[in-house]
């Protein structure tokens, strides 16, 4: 009898953390990130059993960045296969309070940013810019 190697897609709530004045909320990633570490990127967080995707994006913002996320929008969906993996991306605009982030997952990230869309920082996660392209389309 074969084993299937075949992995089942999991479900990430992916968000864009914005001010509602032009500028989104980046992440450095640490050397304990799960991938990339160096590059700037949004947040993101697997979907709990049972969980709604804005539920689960309040909680994911909540952790890593201790703020409260005052407006959640579904912006897009995306599949991602990377390196063995497969995600679907289910990707949000959330509106927070600059005043309320902090890093709230130091093992994850080592840096917090604030940019203007057209002034993004470098090195960007290599699935960033197909975020920010949904951010962008959404705001239109």
């Amino acid at each position: 009898m074969s084993v299937d190697p075949r992995v089942d897609p999991a479900v990430s709530c992916v968000f864009v953390c914005h001010d509602d004045a032009g500028r989104v909320l980046l992440a450095r990633r640490g050397a304990g990130a799960r991938d990339e570490p160096g590059t700037w990127d949004t947040g993101a967080g697997a979907l709990e059993h049972g969980e709604s995707f804005a539920d689960a994006v309040r909680r994911e913002v909540r952790e890593e960045y201790t703020a409260a996320a005052l407006d959640v929008q579904t912006i897009g969906v995306r599949n991602i296969l990377r390196s063995g993996s497969h995600w679907v991306a289910v990707v949000n605009a959330v509106r927070v309070d600059p005043a309320a982030v902090a890093i709230g997952e130091p093992h994850k990230f080592d840096e917090l940013g604030w940019f203007a869309l057209d002034a993004l920082p470098s090195p960007l996660h290599s699935q960033l810019p197909a975020t920010i392209e949904l951010f962008r389309a959404a705001a239109r």
